[in-house]
């Protein structure tokens, strides 16, 4: 099955994704996964399995910027989906193209960068207009 989504990343998503994949070996192959078995579910075939969450205050019509939080990563053995690793990512509803703004590990932080959000979509909206 070839992906009706086409995939992004924010240059610092992808300085986290490096950092994150120095300890966490698998993070390529779980990503792949996510992928599928989240945004996929979610976005296209309307399952909502209850790993991705919209972020208030951050979805439009055109664009909606959501958390995923079962996040299966086979580094972290035994801990399944509740791995602790999140993802914050932008679907852009009317190209069904995602761009992926952030990944870290709960147990080094907390919560999503807000202004780091906030950013993007200045800049989404900058290159729209």
């Amino acid at each position: 099955m070839t992906s009706k989504i086409n995939y992004g990343e924010t240059p610092e998503f992808q300085k986290d994704f490096k950092k994150l994949l120095k300890k966490f070996k698998s993070l390529e192959e779980d990503l792949r996964l996510v992928k599928i078995a989240a945004i996929e579910f979610f976005h296209v075939q309307k399952i909502n399995n209850l790993s991705v969450f919209p972020i208030q205050g951050f979805c439009t019509e055109e664009i909606q910027v959501c958390k995923i939080k079962k996040f299966a990563c086979k580094a972290l053995k035994g801990r399944g989906s509740k791995s602790g690793i999140r993802v914050i990512y932008a679907f852009h509803c009317q190209s069904c193209k995602i761009d992926f703004i952030e990944i870290y590990f709960k147990g080094e932080k907390e919560n999503e960068d807000r202004d780091r959000i906030k950013s993007y979509l200045k800049n989404f909206e900058r290159r729209a207009g």
